[in-house]
Parts: structure tokens; sequence; C-alpha cells
């Protein structure tokens, strides 16, 4: 709901700040002092479009700022978070607009575009004015309405899902019909690397041990001479190391009898000893395991090639064949499937026959929810003095499935018996409007969405025991949700739980429009204004006590009197 809305710099108001409590608020004053400019500044601060002539003269810039409480506004949280503008607290909305036309947006302090600034706005205010029609207006919303009058939002979410994948269904079938040409070459292609790849065989651990196995083999020569040089030099010839070793290790340990400071040099000589003998049957064993089998070294060498020649055709590194053949398979795989037009065809008529058994429901009971919605709006337009109309909720069935289900959700009305039903955007009186959107508002108090309702000359045209009913009404929704109304009726004033009073000034050098919160005393003062115009009596004073009091008593009886 609004708790709190700032203007500065816009048409007369210099700077006003209001706060809004719950229940029902109604705005009065005398005619052109400005009541609807906050209406038009709470428009353009949920996306309205900018007039220059709506800054205040000789300002360069307007502010209007407005501050939300989303208690329960579960939706719209979604939607902030989605939208990377979520906060914890309440929602700031601010907007600025210059001499040049330009404007500039913020939600919760971040930058945002009119279009977002829409999007909340549809979340959080419903206005109800002449030709102000807002999202009573929009097709979509006059579904969402009686969808959720008749308690079937939910099962309108699965007809939406189940269309999505219908959808889906219909354009693989029809990438299927279009490019089967393509996929059947793709695919040939395809299968003929697979089988090429599995008769290879080629392993990423068979190409380490088989380059390791060629280095070896084709070097053999070199190594198996290396290793007898080392066995001779280290432990075989007639001066291998060992025996210079041996003989050193020999003189030293008689040396140490006369100096026992050498028996650690010969400890250490002795270890080398035994590395020297260790190092040598070592080297000597690797000699004899040493294969020089050319048949083998030409077998590696054949299977290498192989295994070269088929990563080079395919333009891989030899290594990376055994990941090339996993996606060959996986991707052949998926084009089998894809190319399957009878198994697309099954899934695109069990899809769309799913689809039109949930659509079929939604429909069925679309029909019965909107009669009833249409009964209870005809009735309260009754009250509403528009009891030669008629309201009704048309059904029209369409040519292709659609997302919403099969058919399409209008409201009609038609204000005099001679006047055909039309769209409620067609009615050309505001203040039948403004009192047709009640009367809707009235029948869908208890399923509304929208947490604020503003209504403007709801009141035209109407008068006496009409306007109480006005009154009454707007008051039986203020116990539900918010409701803010700019009126000149004080039947309708005195229903409400706040009220403003908004007044202009002017001097030689500026005019301004200022708004007070009334008091029990002053409220009094200002529907006696209302009633008797400017000279105010004694007797209109006490038929505007009265007309307070008369609303506290239906204010304390019980639901339902």
């Amino acid at each position: 709901m609004l708790r709190l809305l700032s203007i500065r710099n816009f048409a007369v108001v210099e700077a006003l700040e209001i706060e809004f409590e719950p229940g029902f608020t109604v705005l009065t004053g005398e005619t052109g002092a400005g009541k609807s400019i906050l209406l038009d500044a709470l428009s353009l601060l949920l996306g309205g479009r900018f007039e220059s002539r709506q800054l205040r003269p000789g300002s360069e810039r307007a502010e209007i700022a407005a501050e939300f409480d989303l208690a329960g506004a579960s939706g719209l949280h979604a939607w902030l978070n989605e939208q990377d503008l979520g906060d914890d607290g309440p929602l700031l909305l601010r907007r600025t607009l210059d001499a040049q036309g330009r404007s500039r947006a913020w939600i919760n302090g971040r930058p945002a575009t009119l279009s977002q600034l829409g999007d909340a706005g549809a979340n959080l205010v419903d206005l109800h004015g002449q030709h102000a029609y807002e999202s009573l207006a929009r097709p979509e919303t006059q579904r969402q309405l009686v969808d959720a009058f008749g308690g079937f939002a939910a099962l309108s979410r699965k007809v939406a899902a189940s269309w999505r994948a219908w959808r889906e269904a219909k354009e693989r079938r029809a990438r299927g019909d279009s490019d089967a040409a393509t996929w059947l070459a793709e695919r040939d292609a395809l299968a003929a690397r697979a089988a090429e790849l599995s008769a290879l065989g080629a392993t990423a651990a068979e190409w380490q041990e088989l380059s390791a196995a060629q280095s070896r083999l084709a070097n053999a020569a070199s190594l198996l001479e290396a290793a007898a040089a080392g066995v001779a030099e280290l432990i075989e010839s007639e001066s291998a190391l060992n025996l210079r070793l041996a003989a050193l290790i020999h003189q030293l340990r008689r040396a140490a009898t006369h100096d026992r400071s050498l028996e650690p040099i010969v400890a250490l000589a002795d270890e080398a000893l035994v590395r020297v003998d260790e190092a040598g049957r070592t080297l000597r064993s690797y000699r004899e395991r040493l294969d020089l089998d050319p048949h083998e070294l030409a077998r590696i060498e054949e299977r290498l090639a192989a295994i070269h020649a088929v990563a080079r055709k395919h333009r891989v590194a030899p290594e990376a064949l055994p990941a090339l053949a996993q996606e060959t398979d996986t991707r052949l795989a998926a084009l089998i499937a894809g190319a399957d037009t009878e198994a697309l065809a099954r899934a695109e008529d069990e899809t769309l026959a799913a689809y039109r058994a949930l659509a079929g429901e939604l429909t069925a009971k679309r029909k019965f929810a909107a009669v009833e919605l249409a009964h209870r709006v005809s009735a309260t337009m009754k009250e509403l003095a528009m009891g030669s109309g008629s309201f009704d909720i048309a059904l029209s069935p369409v040519a292709e499935p659609a997302s919403f289900g099969m058919e399409t959700v209008e409201f009609r009305v038609a204000t005099h018996p001679k006047q055909p039903l039309g769209p409620i955007a067609r009615v050309a009186s505001g203040g039948e409007l403004s009192r047709l959107a009640l009367a809707i508002q009235v029948a869908l108090a208890d399923v509304g969405q929208v947490p604020t309702l503003i209504f403007d000359e709801v009141d035209v045209g109407i008068g006496g025991a009409v306007a109480a009913t006005v009154g009454r009404l707007l008051g039986q929704l203020g116990a539900r949700r918010q409701v803010l109304c700019v009126t000149h009726l004080p039947q309708v004033a005195a229903c409400a739980d706040g009220h403003y009073r908004v007044t202009k000034s002017a001097d030689a050098d500026r005019v301004a429009t200022e708004l007070t919160r009334l008091d029990a005393a002053r409220r009094v003062e200002e529907l006696a204004r209302m009633l008797g115009g400017h000279e105010i009596t004694a007797k209109t004073r006490a038929h505007a006590r009265e007309l307070l009091a008369q609303n506290q008593r239906r204010e304390s009886r019980p639901r339902g009197n």
C-alpha cells in the first residue's frame, strides 16, 4: 500500500509530502484547487507520460517519490528480485523530469526504465478516473480477474505451461521436417566417423604406452651399448669402480687404526661401495631384459602411424581421439532421435492433446465464473444509479491455441437500454466509467491483487442516496484494501476513514496548492462547506455532524447488517 508521496515543483505544487494510512481516504476541496494533481503526479511516478506544461513555472526540474509497503506482495517481491531491484523493507520509487523533457527513474535507489516503473505500478496501484481506466481496460487484466474470481488462477498457469510445451514440440517437429536432408547428411557423416573411431579403438593410455615403447625400441642398440659400458665400469672390468673403491676402503681402514677420526669416512665409503655394487647389478639386469626384437618395433610403429593418420584426418591430437569418439556417439544419438519425424509428430500431438484438455477445463470454469461475476457487477451498478445499463463478460474463441487458453475475455457494458454492449474502454462518460470500476472492484474485493485503488470523478452525475451508496461501497473496499478517492460529495467524504482538504493560494508572484489532514472538528467544517457552499450555517454544520454520525453507526454494526 502507498505510505508516502512526495512532490516537488509539479504543476502548482512547490513542495508537498503526504503520509497515507490504510483504509478509505478522501481528498476534497474547491473546484480548481488541484485535487487531481496528486493523482497526476502518482500516475507519472508509475510510468505515465510527462508533458513540459506539468513542470512548475520557473522550475528546472520536478521530482516525485513514493514509498510503498509490500507486506504480502510476494509476486512483486519476486519480480523485483528478477530485475535485480529487490531490497529489504519498503519499496521506494523516484522520478525526476526537467524542462528539456528528460526523465530519470529509480527503484529502491537503482536506475530503472519507465517500462519497469510501469510494471511495478501495475502491481501497486489501480487508477480509476475520467479516461484513466488503467489495468481494468487491459484484456490480460480482465482475464486474470475472472480467473481470480473463480479461484482457478493455478489452472490458468498450468494451461500456459502446457501451451509452452506444445509450442516447443511443434517447433522441434518443424525443424525436423525442414532440416531432414541436412540432418541425414550429418548423421551419415557422423556414423562413418563413429565406425572408423570404433574400429581404431584407440585409448589415451595406449597412446602413452606405445610412444614410450617405440622410443625405447628405436634406440635399443645405443641403450644396450650404454648399459654394457656401465656394467663394465661399475663391477665387471679389471679396473671396475667397485674394485678400486674396495682397495681404497682397505687402505683407509688400516690408517684408522692409528687415527679413529677416519672411521666415519670409512663408513661413508663402505656405503658408497654398496651403492656401486647395487647399481652395477641393476644395470646388468636391465641389459639382459633389453628387447631388440625388430618385429615388435615394426608393429608398434605401424599402430602409431594408424593413430596419427586418423587424428590428422579429424584435426585433433592423437590423445584426443577417445574424447572425439564419445562426442560423436552423443551427437549421433541426438540426430537419430531428432530425425525421427514420426516420433516428433507424436510428441506434438500428445502435447497439443494435453493442452486442449486443460484449456477445455479452464473454458468451462471461466464460463461459470463470467456469468456469476457479471451478475454481481450488474447488481452493484443498480445501486450506483446505473440500473438502466448492463454489464456482461464475453468469452470469444480464438483461432489458434494461446497461452491464456482457447478464448479471450472481454468486459462489456451498455450504459442505457438502447446502447449495444461494448468494451468498457469505449464508454464515453468518465463518471460512469469510475462507477463501473467501483462496481467491478466491489465484486472482486476478496480476490483483487492490487493493494491500492484510486478513484477520481466517481461521483459525477450522482447525488443523494446514490452518493451515500458510493461512499458505503468505497468504505467496504477500504476494509480490504487501501482506497483513495477525489470527491465533491459530502455523502462520500463522510464515509472515509481519513480526510484531506486541498486548497490553492495565490499572491502576486506564485500560485501554490497545499494539503491538510483534517481532524474531527475541521472535518465537520469541510463537510459543511461541501453541503452549503461558501455560506456555512449552524444547520449545515449540524447536517455535517449527522453525516459523520451516520457513518460511525454503520461502521459499528455487525457485518451483514
